[in-house]
């Protein structure tokens, strides 16, 4: 009611056209304001919508559009439902959502970018017909502000600690070319080499794009600004991939290097006997496993029972199954490289303290960086954590005063 009306319901295509030019003339000679288009509001029927999409009007009809608040095209055919969709994602740069709860609302549900169906009333239709469905249209904040966020946060951080964690393993073994002058000699025994992403490195992925919760459900629900993180890109942009992928190339390095000189000579054993090649490479392997949990460790947001059953429970599966497959595996002829590797490996304090040491030398950076970024460069969001993690109140004064001394908000107030 408190809305100005602009009505076009025009019986033939050029009153239309007349129709939208005075209507866009008359808001662009005037120089409305933001806040005066937040009270504009236009109403087009199906007939005078018809005209509207013509090629030679559809941008004065949308330029018109985008100046309103509210656009309502009442008694149209499903087919103009989804030109206007069409309509939109041709002219302009956006992610356009469609929801419908019904059998005419399937050819906009399908043209738009993402489709929301309801199932209700009047059939499952559109329900069928799209990307997600829901039972009621009041869900639809929910599934925007709650699990959108949590999606895109949690599909970014598993995308990136994919490419880290591959880089770490993998990166040692180029580091290593140059040693072994290009003779293809590897670091890993081949077997435990292909179960790192199929075994011990596959959880935590998991984890994080499933469970993880960056900020909770009610602080999504009571500040609907942090949506902007999505839309802003906030958590996956190109500077974030390539900060993920140089600190995965800087822990590889630091991890062969350090490696190689713990185990310099193979470091020749209290009995006299050298170490040997696989057993540097399975302390090394088991360093970057650390590392690599570690790290999902520090990125995560929330811990579960899922999260403690795939971090340290992946570092578990990894120090049960070393002892028993280097055991077995040799005896069965299968991994020759694993004989008499075990009893030199688990018996070595050097290597019960590389694989502690190593990673906290690793992770110390990345320690700093996110206490840092924390304390001295927050982003919204982190101080939704802090509201989140104290459980303040939700406090939001007209106005708040500073002391000039203490330069904190005044209790006061």
């Amino acid at each position: 009611e408190d809305m100005t009306l602009m009505i076009v319901n025009e019986v033939d295509a050029p009153s239309t056209r007349d129709n939208l030019k005075k209507k866009l003339d008359a808001i662009r000679s005037q120089g409305a304001g933001q806040l005066e288009l937040e009270t504009l509001a236009l109403v087009i029927d199906g007939k005078s919508l018809t005209y509207a999409l013509e090629k030679d009007m559809e941008k004065d009809f949308l330029d018109l559009a985008v100046m309103c608040k509210a656009v309502i095209c009442c008694r149209v055919s499903p087919l103009q439902k989804a030109l206007v969709v069409k309509l939109v994602k041709k002219h302009l740069k956006a992610i356009l959502l469609a929801i419908g709860d019904g059998a005419n609302d399937v050819s906009m549900i399908q043209a738009a970018h993402i489709g929301v169906g309801i199932s209700g009333m009047e059939g499952l239709q559109a329900a069928r017909s799209a990307d997600v469905s829901i039972a009621q249209f009041r869900y639809l904040r929910k599934l925007l502000l709650v699990h959108g966020a949590w999606s895109y946060q949690r599909i970014s951080k598993v995308i990136l600690y994919s490419f880290y964690k591959n880089i770490v393993l993998y990166m040692t073994q180029f580091w290593y070319v140059f040693q072994n002058v290009f003779s293809g000699e590897v670091i890993y025994e081949s077997w435990t080499l292909s179960f790192y992403n199929v075994i011990f490195a596959v959880l935590p992925p998991f984890a994080m794009g499933i469970f993880d919760q960056f900020i909770s459900a009610r602080l999504l629900d009571r500040y609907p600004q942090l949506y902007q993180l999505g839309q802003k890109g906030v958590f996956f942009k190109m500077h974030s991939f390539a900060a993920w992928v140089l600190n995965g190339f800087y822990h590889s390095l630091i991890l062969y290097v350090a490696a190689e000189a713990i185990w310099w000579l193979d470091l020749p054993q209290s009995d006299g006997r050298i170490s040997g090649h696989w057993v540097w490479g399975t302390a090394l392997y088991t360093s970057v496993l650390v590392t690599v949990l570690g790290k999902a460790a520090l990125v995560t947001n929330t811990w579960t029972k899922y999260h403690v059953m795939s971090i340290p429970g992946s570092l578990l599966i990894w120090m049960v199954f070393i002892p028993v497959y280097g055991t077995v595996m040799p005896l069965a002829k299968i991994s020759r490289e694993f004989e008499g590797v075990i009893p030199r490996l688990f018996t070595s304090p050097v290597f019960w303290l590389q694989i502690v040491v190593l990673p906290v030398l690793c992770l110390t950076r990345d320690f700093a960086w996110k206490y840092a970024k924390r304390m001295y460069y927050p982003q919204t969001y982190h101080h939704i954590q802090e509201i989140q993690k104290y459980n303040i109140q939700d406090y939001r004064p007209r106005y708040v005063t500073f002391s000039p001394f203490t330069a904190t908000p005044d209790p006061r107030e």
